[in-house]
């Protein structure tokens, strides 16, 4: 430890203004943006495997650069983390591929919620953790060891996973057979050509669109700033901030995986069909949280107030698991990897713009500026909820259908 902390004495400073640390927390997803939908295409014509694993792999070892380049200055930080962000894009439209050919019907929202909550437990995790590190040896470790710990996990993904059950060299025969029935053509590859036209005119897609979008503003909102929030509003130490800004998002993790297994339960005894399910979930995912966010805005510079509704808003918003975040595969399974990869397109936006204008807002770091990020946040994901409801559905849309179901139809 010694050694460590003399290797770690000399921790450098950067005195960038609001605006400034907004654009580079906005960096990421400049680069998220550009590769979502060819990870998704390519995930869906060829397999998600390679992509999931080496966007993961490419992510964390720019990780390991960050604290060089922050040495060359901002531009030069916004560059490395714009390309974090062009290799991680094509990771979720990659996991919903590969849920596409492994995840049965009735099984889809308990495993793909499982999976999903992952960013919310990794965030848990990482607040604390990474408080401990930043506290212990200063904050280039912390992206030494996230960088580390990445390229260790892609490893093991490549070890270990297999695109499709037909290709997996340890899964039973049953458990084989099992999957590839329950999932039928919709599980197979698409071709080269899309049926791109039918997909952007499709109500259905964009009523998936424009929800993700509206709270994803919120999440972005707090993953980006709740930590500013706790240092210059309620001024809480490193260590505090560091687990207090985790609350939210275990809370966050608890409720997606509990709203997955709920939802199949639902689904599986016939009580609500599957459109029913996914705007219920919706509703209470978007909506509740809205109310809990507004109510941040009010609670001034009481700590404990604050976090008990930002921790209460993530923990509803886990609901929206199980409804909107993956209703792609309900509409259009074999395209699943796509359209995830044009929703999230879209839901990445206000990861760029949400920091930004965080940055703006929050100039003069008063309670009032916080309040309006707070206020704002809830009006669009109140919205998103709204929107959902009078235009989601769960039925899979003849653009997606296969020849054979086609034909089965008829």
């Amino acid at each position: 430890m010694v050694c460590l902390s003399q290797f770690f004495s000399q921790i450098p400073r950067y005195t960038w203004s609001p605006e400034t640390q907004g654009w580079l927390l906005g960096a990421f997803f400049f680069g998220y943006l550009f590769t979502q939908i060819p990870g998704g295409y390519l995930s869906g014509r060829f397999g998600g495997r390679l992509f999931l694993g080496g966007g993961v792999l490419g992510t964390a070892l720019l990780t390991l650069l960050t604290p060089i380049a922050a040495q060359f200055g901002a531009k030069w930080l916004f560059a490395l983390r714009a390309l974090e962000g062009f290799g991680e894009g094509v990771t979720f439209p990659a996991m919903m591929a590969m849920w596409a050919r492994w995840a049965p019907p009735l099984e889809r929202s308990r495993l793909m919620t499982f999976s999903g909550a992952g960013s919310s437990f990794g965030a848990f995790v990482a607040f604390p953790l990474t408080g401990f590190i930043c506290h212990s040896l200063g904050w280039p470790a912390v992206f030494y060891s996230c960088g580390a710990a990445g390229s260790l996990w892609a490893l093991f993904w490549f070890m270990l996973v297999s695109d499709e059950p037909r290709t997996h060299p340890r899964i039973s025969e049953r458990e084989k057979d099992y999957i590839i029935n329950s999932v039928g053509s919709q599980g197979m590859p698409h071709g080269w050509s899309v049926p791109i036209h039918s997909m952007l005119f499709s109500v259905p897609l964009w009523a998936i669109i424009i929800p993700q979008m509206c709270s994803n503003w919120a999440y972005y909102t707090l993953l980006t700033s709740l930590p500013t929030y706790m240092d210059t509003v309620l001024h809480f130490d490193l260590r505090q901030n560091s687990f207090l800004s985790a609350l939210p998002y275990l809370a966050g993790w608890l409720f997606s995986v509990g709203s997955g297994v709920l939802a199949d339960n639902l689904l599986e005894k016939k009580m609500l069909s599957i459109t029913t399910v996914r705007k219920i979930f919706t509703f209470i995912g978007l909506f509740l949280p809205a109310v809990f966010l507004l109510a941040v805005g009010f609670s001034g510079c009481s700590g404990a107030l604050a976090v008990t509704f930002l921790t209460l808003s993530s923990a509803l918003g886990g609901f929206s698991a199980a409804g909107v975040f993956i209703n792609q595969i309900d509409i259009a399974p074999r395209y699943a990897g796509m359209l995830l990869g044009i929703t999230n397109t879209f839901g990445t936006i206000p990861g760029v713009l949400a920091p930004i204008v965080v940055g703006y807002l929050t100039k003069d770091h008063s309670v009032s500026g916080w309040r309006h990020v707070f206020w704002l946040s809830a009006g669009v994901s109140a919205f998103g909820a709204i929107f959902y409801v009078i235009f989601g559905t769960g039925r899979i849309q003849s653009w997606a259908r296969t020849d054979e179901e086609s034909d089965t139809d008829s």
